[in-house]
């Protein structure tokens, strides 16, 4: 099953950094945040990936091209041209980038990647945020709902717009933000099926509104929650926490084992 990551926002909130790099690419522990979240599916076997390009889309295929500079010792014999690789480890990872637009919203970047799906079931999240979330059993909930799509509920603050969830789970509509805690919101990491296309217009369309408010309506929306961590990177305080978690060998979601 394919992952689709959304990576071609500009990251104001956070400029600091993304004024040099897509915000996918700003780093925690050394590793892009992008790596990071490649890292959580792939644990659960999930390798194929379709990365959404748009703002300095270049700084992305640079990181996957030049993969084994990033990751492994090299020697380069420049009477040779030659380059050799030690420890040579590699991801079971198989990346298609594909770019997006540089102002398209996040509707138009899902629409754009239709032909890499197909008619398949598939994966999607942003490519700013991590959690300890179960992959597999998001999945098999999704299995279980037989819905359109299903989105990871988090409780966070109010930064963000609420879900209205009723008792058997399903997703009736979207509240303004609230100034209370505890609500449930949308964190990403979502199961859709590919008759999700039919729910985006053109490159205009946010799929956090339309698609999804129609979705909603229709009862085609599911919601699986989570309760464990979950943190994006909005802001360079976000980034700062999750890089302070990841020097004390206290990162939730580094939940896989090798390098």
């Amino acid at each position: 099953m394919k992952v689709v990551i959304l990576a071609g926002g500009f990251g104001t909130r956070i400029a600091e950094e993304s004024h040099l790099k897509p915000k996918p690419m700003i780093e925690i522990g050394e590793k892009p945040i992008l790596w990071h979240i490649m890292k959580i599916y792939s644990h659960y076997g999930f390798n194929e990936f379709i990365i959404c390009l748009g703002y300095k889309s270049y700084v992305i295929k640079e990181f996957f091209s030049d993969y084994y500079l990033h990751t492994s010792d090299v020697t380069f014999d420049l009477s040779k041209n030659e380059m050799i690789v030690h420890n040579n480890y590699s991801e079971p990872w198989k990346v298609t980038l594909v770019d997006t637009g540089l102002n398209t919203m996040t509707g138009g970047r899902i629409k754009r990647i239709k032909d890499y799906i197909g008619n398949e079931t598939f994966m999607l999240t942003y490519g700013d945020g991590v959690a300890d979330i179960n992959i597999n059993e998001l999945l098999d909930f999704h299995k279980k709902q037989g819905k359109i799509a299903t989105i990871s509920a988090i409780h966070l603050d109010s930064r963000f717009g609420v879900l209205d969830i009723n008792k058997k789970n399903v997703v009736s509509g979207f509240a303004e933000k609230s100034e209370e805690d505890g609500n449930w919101i949308n964190g990403g990491f979502m199961v859709l099926e590919p008759e999700i296309f039919d729910y985006i217009d053109d490159d205009e369309t946010i799929f956090e509104r339309e698609p999804l408010e129609r979705l909603a309506k229709e009862n085609k929306l599911k919601a699986y929650k989570h309760e464990g961590f979950w943190q994006p990177m909005d802001t360079q305080r976000d980034k700062q926490l999750l890089e302070n978690l990841w020097e004390k060998n206290q990162a939730p979601w580094k939940i896989w084992y090798n390098k």
